[in-house]
């Protein structure tokens, strides 16, 4: 199964874990047929572009302006010169922040 991004974090006693998959379907297939219990399907945006001071700031100013809350990121540099990020806000704000973004 080919994950494009991946992160967890502590929740209570339990923990969150968010998978960006290659292929939705088939990572839910898998999931459900090694038993992992899935929450509802979320919508993120995957962004990456090139490593420079203020990337991230950038991105959230334009969510800010267009009254756009963030719920989380996260971000890292990576070889190259490039950096990449996984963003979400509420699924109220979903089709909004692809316009902002210029999600394709």
């Amino acid at each position: 199964m080919n994950l494009l991004a991946f992160t967890g974090f502590p929740s209570g006693r339990k923990a969150q874990l968010d998978f960006v998959p290659e292929d939705g379907p088939a990572f839910v297939r898998v999931a459900r047929k090694a038993g992992v219990s899935l929450s509802s399907k979320k919508t993120g945006f995957l962004i990456d572009g090139t490593d420079r001071i203020g990337a991230c700031a950038n991105l959230i100013e334009k969510l800010a302006k267009a009254k756009i809350n963030v719920v989380a990121m996260d971000a890292m540099a990576v070889a190259g010169g490039r950096y990449g990020a996984i963003l979400w806000v509420k699924a109220k704000d979903v089709n909004r922040a692809a316009k902002v973004l210029g999600a394709k």
